[in-house]
């Protein structure tokens, strides 16, 4: 299984980039996935994650507090998919993206998940 995510760029301070995460591979159901981010010279940080409840299309999300009231996650129709809205980004949201997925459900913002993407850079100029 391997994870894509696109979507990165360079945006102007407030502008606003949205980020995809979508697998290959052997088919899962990804019951987790979120979106972590790692700047130069720092640890990487949880930014959001959603897990499925197991019924229906109920999903529990959450959110690093540097990107609460910013930031959006949600699923594709496909479920498998995963997206990261990110609105009047600043210049601290500058890093390189990671989205994540599991087919268990975790706790969102621990680092635990089973497959990783490469990563997508998101370019913040002030």
């Amino acid at each position: 299984v391997q994870l894509q995510a696109s979507g990165g760029g360079l945006v102007q301070a407030g502008g606003s980039l949205r980020l995809s995460c979508a697998p290959s591979g052997r088919p899962f159901r990804s019951v987790s996935m979120g979106w972590f981010r790692q700047a130069p010279g720092k640890e990487r940080e949880f930014v959001a994650g959603t897990i499925w409840s197991g019924v229906g299309t109920n999903y529990a999300d959450s959110y690093g507090d540097s990107v609460k009231g910013r930031f959006t996650i949600s699923r594709g129709n496909a479920q498998n998919t995963a997206f990261l809205q990110m609105n009047s980004l600043k210049a601290e949201d500058m890093a390189v993206y990671y989205c994540a997925a599991d087919p268990s459900p975790l706790e969102a913002r621990r680092r635990r998940y089973k497959y990783w993407g490469q990563g997508t850079q998101v370019t913040v100029s002030s």
